[in-house]
């Protein structure tokens, strides 16, 4: 099946498939997970009401900041494969 089809079907997942792609990204989220843990126990009932919106907030510009990436990415690499295929 080609890539795009691939796609349309839901088959290819960039969100998922990208965050986990490298042993130091996944070491890396491992030790977020902990100092957040770490963290929220060392915390008053306001301040980890405080934590979690700014969490929320950083989540929400995470989510756009990939979207924007995506974006960028896939249009790069489509005006890499028709400059190559001009230029052929």
């Amino acid at each position: 099946m080609s890539i795009l089809k691939e796609l349309w079907h839901g088959n290819v997942c960039p969100q998922t498939d990208s965050r986990n792609n490298s042993p130091e990204m996944k070491e890396l989220m491992e030790y977020m997970a902990r100092h957040h843990d770490d963290l929220l126990k060392t915390m008053t009932d306001e301040q980890k009401e405080i934590f979690e919106k700014f969490d929320d907030c950083w989540s929400e510009y995470v989510s756009y900041a990939e979207e924007a990436i995506f974006e960028y990415a896939f249009k790069l690499g489509m005006q890499i494969a028709v400059t190559s295929i001009i230029t052929e």
